[in-house]
């Protein structure tokens, strides 16, 4: 098989439940070429080196892949449509030194400490309490069958976001809606060239401006009528030493931040599910040891990437790696999802190793643009598989690959159904 072939069928729909055997082919050869101006990165020391290389820009707009991956009746800055995080200005993740690290210092003084030390700390009694009633509900409904993700892994974290973001609860299925369609309607792959590809891909772009609209709207009502929660404080910020972000910045972030901020762990939680089960014997052993929970939630991590890979980076400049010279100018992407599994770097990758020692894997990417929301993320996972594991008897998969959603970059089920023979108090 060659490098093309594999890269084609790893990026095909068909494949999303399993794309790990055409990275393996891939991983044959860690930098490789696989498509005009595009080099892809598998291996795992290979992809580390290239997350902290200053020649890697995240900058779209450097991209060759711009016009491909932005809405071709937009302008031509690659910008708009790409991904998740639409904007009229680079997000954080789409953006390079200085402009990334003082958007990002903008985020964290109203995220993270010290600024914000009790945050992410203050939403575990809201996380556990949300929790609880949504499977309160499954068990007052009598059912013996549910959606992991629909009835489960989705409210939490949206719910978690949304207060802290500052964005209306009421809002979130008209979002929901329109982030579903803007990823489906990105498609990397060679489906994307289908009657049904151009036809999520218009879907796609109109919801991405909708979604643009509704936050450039609710910016605008933050600007001139503060309230609660991190949008607003982000462009009212008077006191920080880089200033309030400006209206246009903060529409790409608000973007990257709700995505972010809950899509990929709504993937993990459901991934840890799946896993569980998958293996046997796995559910009951963290259930008698509790304690194992954290390891085996960065295991399901390293083992179901979170975030496959990002498509904005490009090279600035000639950069020599594993006896290739990727030219500069040439879309680079770093494939996260298979280094996690390089057996150069971790043994028996493909295997659920719950006790795994010297587990640092790239489940959410590495260097400068490393997620900012990791610790909310493992927070959520953490409180969420802990609940699942004490009240749900049994559980068993109905169907084993379950559907995925079509997105690429933030692979994850798009329904986990479970049999279980009750929930307790």
């Amino acid at each position: 098989m060659t490098a093309q072939t594999a890269w084609a069928e790893a990026m095909r729909y068909e494949n999303r439940a399993d794309p790990y055997p055409f990275f393996d082919e891939l991983r044959k050869t860690p930098v490789v070429q696989v498509a005009d101006h595009l080099y892809v990165v598998t291996g795992y020391r290979e992809v580390l080196a290239l997350a902290h290389d200053p020649r890697i820009s995240a900058d779209i707009r450097r991209s060759p892949l711009a016009a491909t991956l932005a809405d071709e009746t937009e302008s031509a800055t690659g910008v708009e449509d790409v991904q998740a995080y639409g904007g009229r200005q680079p997000s954080i993740i789409m953006s390079d030194p200085p402009d990334h690290d003082r958007a990002r210092r903008q985020v964290m003084r109203h995220f993270g400490p010290p600024h914000s030390p009790n945050l992410i700390a203050s939403m575990e009694s809201d996380i556990v309490r949300l929790c609880n009633e949504l499977l309160d509900e499954i068990k007052a409904r009598g059912a013996t069958r549910f959606d992991v993700v629909d009835d489960y892994a989705y409210p939490v974290p949206v719910t978690v976001i949304c207060k802290i973001l500052g964005i209306p609860l009421a809002d979130e299925p008209t979002l929901h809606a329109w982030i579903y369609d803007m990823l489906a309607g990105q498609d990397l792959g060679p489906d994307a060239g289908t009657e049904e590809g151009r036809i999520r891909a218009a879907k796609g772009r109109a919801s991405s401006a909708a979604l643009r609209q509704y936050f450039a709207e609710l910016i605008e009502r933050y600007l001139h009528q503060p309230g609660e929660g991190l949008l607003s404080d982000l462009v009212n910020d008077t006191d920080g030493p880089d200033g309030p972000m400006s209206p246009q910045e903060a529409v790409s972030n608000a973007i990257l931040l709700f995505v972010a901020g809950h899509d990929s762990t709504v993937n993990t939680i459901s991934h840890c599910v799946l896993t569980l089960l998958r293996n046997p014997g796995s559910f009951e052993l963290l259930r008698r040891r509790p304690e194992l929970i954290p390891r085996s939630i960065e295991e399901v991590l390293r083992l179901q990437s979170a975030v496959q890979f990002f498509p904005s980076r490009s090279a600035t400049d000639d950069v020599e790696i594993a006896d290739t010279v990727i030219p500069k100018g040439a879309a680079v992407h770093l494939m996260y999802g298979a280094a996690n599994r390089d057996p150069h770097r971790f043994a028996n990758p493909d295997r659920f190793d719950p006790e795994r020692p010297d587990n640092e894997h790239l489940g959410w990417c590495s260097g400068i643009h490393i997620c900012l929301g990791g610790p909310l993320a493992r927070l959520e996972v953490n409180l969420t598989l802990e609940t699942f594991l004490r009240r749900v008897e049994r559980p068993r998969l109905v169907d084993d690959p379950p559907p995925y959603r079509r997105s690429q970059i933030f692979r994850g089920p798009l329904h986990l159904m479970i049999d279980i023979d009750h929930i307790t108090d």
